[in-house]
């Protein structure tokens, strides 16, 4: 087993940097970060929402099975597109300008979704809030890597993450009191959607008060400004000290930046081939746990158990509060735990879950007094292993693993990846359901989570105890991808 935790191995960047020491800076850092995950809330709660507003707007706008999932899935395939336009917009206009513009398109959505008439409208709006989640799950994680110090760069890109959940888990809540309060009253899912307008508007003014990524000034040759950023959220003299690291890699990058960053040099490079396959495989294997389905159809999956529609609304939101507490877990293991040993943990965990839910649904047949209650356990025994494990740290990988001339781009590729097979998934889960029930619909997760096994072992590198410039340079050399290196059993010399 390779050593997991951060006393049992110096970080070698650190070696090279001024430490971090106490100061003004850290309560700017956090509060900048604050600010731009409100994207992750949105993130979060525009999708959960669809959970519990999904059933009275059935009735009133007279939609049909297929067009309930059209109506769920148009976000999600939205959002692949989002993640893979806005991540090279961000790269040409910055990852704050880029927010901002996120910020009045989830405040667009919400309205469009809000005043709908009809399904068309709705669908269009939900696209809309799609571009809007998609850009989110690109840009703000890039912007807190390239904003945060490398020690604490997992536990702070990894709080996007937290706020994704704490949306949805919101979203329930909310869910569950609109409902049970005014569920007598038509358009009662509009109050629901609503709701979405209030971040949007507080992550709009919010960012117009944040920096710009000190790390995408340097690329820009934005030098001078890049150093006035450092010197808000780091000590002096290592603001100073990383201003120079990150300009002697953007120089470096520059030389080759139109030629080698372009999409067709990207795939006639084999190191940078291999890290993308590595992101969309980070990215694939996330989704295809299920995590997404029960946030989404999670009302179906406990009916199926056995509760009644009512009582899965709110037992819905037992899902929802473990998500909250495995992310505050997740982040406190982000910097002192590998993140491959994290990944193993989690895809093991989950597949295991899988397995369970599988058996229980078979031994516990419908009407069996035990049966909603032996699967609400293991699913949120899922939710929280997935969560505590592969969330947080999948997005936090994806932020640190590709080099800064092509990190908009290659991020925006593998999220599209993964929204696609969200979109999918969403799609196509109900009938997944219907056709197999929930014993071989979970059973066909742990076969996938075993696949997923695999890849991490195989391919994914060790990036914890890094700095992003030590990893571009790692990356675009080949070197972590030693076999050793990988592992995070050795660091190079």
């Amino acid at each position: 087993m390779v050593s997991t935790f951060a006393d049992t191995e110096e970080p070698h960047a650190s070696r090279k940097l001024p430490p971090l020491t106490e100061g003004p800076y850290r309560k700017k850092l956090f509060y900048v970060a604050l600010i731009a995950t409100f994207g992750g809330l949105l993130f979060g709660y525009d999708t959960g929402v669809i959970n519990g507003a999904l059933a009275p707007m059935t009735v009133e706008l007279g939609l049909t099975a297929f067009t309930e999932g059209v109506v769920t899935s148009s976000l999600l395939f939205g959002a692949a597109v989002g993640a893979m336009v806005l991540g090279r917009v961000s790269d040409k206009w910055g990852r704050r300008k880029t927010i901002i513009l996120l910020a009045v398109a989830f405040f667009i959505g919400a309205l469009v979704c809000v005043f709908t008439p009809n399904f068309e409208i709705m669908v269009v709006g939900r696209v809309i809030l799609g571009l809007a989640v998609g850009g989110a799950s690109t840009v703000v994680p890039v912007y807190l890597a390239e904003l945060a110090p490398f020690e604490i760069r997992g536990s702070l890109a990894g709080r996007n993450e937290l706020m994704i959940v704490v949306g949805q888990l919101a979203a329930f809540v909310i869910n569950a009191i609109i409902g049970n309060v005014w569920g007598h009253h038509e358009g009662v899912w509009r109050y629901m959607l609503a709701i979405a307008a209030i971040p949007a508007i507080a992550l709009f003014f919010g960012m117009l008060r944040v920096p710009e990524s000190p790390r995408w000034l340097v690329e820009q040759g934005r030098i001078d400004e890049a150093r006035k950023v450092l010197e808000t959220v780091r000590p002096l003299d290592r603001a100073h000290a990383e201003v120079a690291d990150v300009r002697v890699m953007a120089e470096e990058d520059q030389k080759v930046s139109e030629k080698a960053m372009s999409f067709k040099e990207i795939l006639t490079n084999k190191w940078l081939v291999r890290i993308l396959i590595v992101g969309i495989g980070l990215g694939v294997a996330q989704q295809l746990t299920g995590i997404n389905s029960i946030m989404y159809y999670g009302q179906i999956v406990l009916v199926e158990a056995g509760f009644s529609q009512n009582a899965a609304l709110i037992a819905n939101i037992a899902p929802g509060v473990i998500a909250v507490v495995g992310a505050f877990i997740a982040l406190w293991m982000m910097d002192r735990v590998n993140r491959r040993t994290t990944l193993i943990t989690g895809y093991t965990l989950t597949t295991v879950s899988h397995v369970l839910i599988g058996i229980a649904s078979f031994m516990f047949p419908v009407g069996d007094p035990l049966r909603p209650y032996v699967i609400l356990t293991l699913v949120v025994i899922f939710v929280g292993s997935m969560q505590t494990f592969l969330n947080v740290a999948t997005w936090v990988m994806l932020s640190e693993i590709f080099p800064l001339a092509m990190r908009g781009a290659a991020i925006g590729i593998s999220v599209f990846f993964l929204w696609m097979t969200n979109a999918f998934l969403g799609l196509f889960f109900p009938t997944l359901m219907e056709a197999v029930g929930l014993t071989g619909t979970f059973f066909l997760f742990a076969g996938i989570g075993v696949v997923a096994l695999i890849f991490i072992y195989a391919l994914v590198p060790e990036t914890r105890g890094r700095t992003l410039e030590e990893i571009d340079e790692d990356v675009t050399s080949g070197v972590i991808f030693d076999k050793e290196i990988r592992k995070g059993k050795v660091t190079k010399h």
